[in-house]
């Protein structure tokens, strides 16, 4: 597609849409060599400033076009601007829910500190550690066996992203999700329990 004019984009364009509603994957993967590449670089990466949140939301953003393709109308410019639409709200969404996860985290962060903390020589402390390690493992019980893991693999071993989500066999940005809901199960259990509101 390089040497051809802009008609002969937009028609090549055209007909890969066409395919592509025929159910032609490969015509699918055309159309995503065509425009990822420009999607990442200059929509994505600017907005997210990492690479592996970069390429999550490249690929939602090529599954939600998929999805809606049959509501796209060529209007005689380029599906790129329908494309970059799309996958700049994607980037917002993922701007969004990075900062909710970072609330989240906040929170389960203070609760948890004091288990940080190095081994003081007082008794009392040790005790109250301990209590707290109960109860927080009781509150974990309560939990799905997958929001336990990602709580665990997150906070408590203190792991990279990456590694949480290589671990638990999907992508970062699943993983984020994922661990959003964990915290927030975790906090209505704490409450469940305990009865006392941890800071927000």
């Amino acid at each position: 597609m390089a040497n051809d004019g802009p008609d002969e984009k937009l028609a090549w364009e055209l007909r890969c849409l066409e395919q592509i509603r025929r159910g032609d994957r490969a015509a699918f993967g055309e159309l995503y060599a065509a425009f990822a590449p420009p999607l990442y670089a200059d929509v994505l990466l600017p907005r997210l400033g990492s690479a592996a949140s970069a390429e999550d939301a490249l690929a939602e953003t090529f599954r939600s076009a998929l999805e809606k393709l049959g509501e796209y109308r060529p209007q005689g410019g380029s599906i790129f601007g329908w494309l970059a639409r799309i996958a700049m709200n994607k980037a917002t969404d993922q701007y969004r829910q990075r900062a909710r996860t970072g609330r989240a985290l906040a929170s389960f962060e203070s609760l948890i500190a004091p288990l940080r903390e190095p081994a003081e020589p007082q008794i009392e402390r040790r005790i109250d550690r301990r209590r707290l390690r109960t109860a927080v493992d009781g509150v974990l019980d309560r939990l799905s066996p997958r929001y336990r893991r990602a709580i665990q693999l997150r906070m408590l071993e203190d792991l990279p992203r990456a590694e949480c989500a290589a671990r638990m066999e999907t992508s970062i940005g699943t993983f984020d999700v994922l661990l959003l809901r964990a915290l927030r199960a975790f906090r209505e259990a704490w409450l469940e329990v305990h009865g006392m509101r941890e800071d927000p």
